[in-house]
Parts: structure tokens; sequence; C-alpha cells
């Protein structure tokens, strides 16, 4: 099976974190990917993403407004970002752009 990672993080880590979240997980499933998606807010780093994960990923998505904790570990590895609002909104456009470049390359 397919496997997608994210990460979200702003800097209130509130609502907009969670939202975004939620998206990328949402459409990644709808996409038939294992998903796992950490997010960094105001209750602190839930669902930390583990070195395994990120190594096995087919997609690693970053969708952040600050700098998150911990980005050593995504070093050597093709990753994508986006903005907060647009994990939010246009999600299905970011798997789509995402997997045409996976596609050719």
């Amino acid at each position: 099976m397919k496997k997608f990672v994210g990460l979200c993080a702003c800097t209130m880590g509130l609502a907009h974190t969670f939202m975004a979240a939620q998206s990328m997980e949402d459409e990644a499933k709808k996409r038939g990917y294992e998903t796992k998606v950490e997010t960094q807010g105001s209750d602190g780093i839930q669902n930390e993403l583990t070195a395994e994960d990120i190594a096995n990923a087919d997609i690693i998505l970053l969708s952040t407004a600050i700098t998150p904790q911990n980005m050593e570990r995504f070093e050597g590895y093709e990753i994508y970002e986006v903005p907060l609002a647009e994990a939010i909104k246009d999600i299905k456009t970011v798997f789509d752009d995402i997997e045409e470049d996976l596609s050719t390359n």
C-alpha cells in the first residue's frame, strides 16, 4: 500500500493546524494511501512521525506557518510544502500536483 505522511503546524497551533491535518488525512485516504499526520500545536506534538514513517513514505507533505520542531528528520528526503490555507481549501489540487510530479520523475 502507498504511504503518506504529513506534518501541520502554525503559530497558535489551534484550529488551522487541525483543519489542515484532517484535510490531508481525508484526501490521502480517498486516494488509497496508508496515512499518518503529525500536528504541532498548543498541545505539543501529537501523532509524531517516526524515522520509519518518514523513510517508508511515498509522499511527505508539510503544511506549516512556522518552522516545525525536529525538521532534521526530513533531511535527505523529497518533501512537498504548502501553506496551511492551501491544505485546508484546495487539498485535492495539492495531491493532483504531487502525484503528477511523482509520475514524471
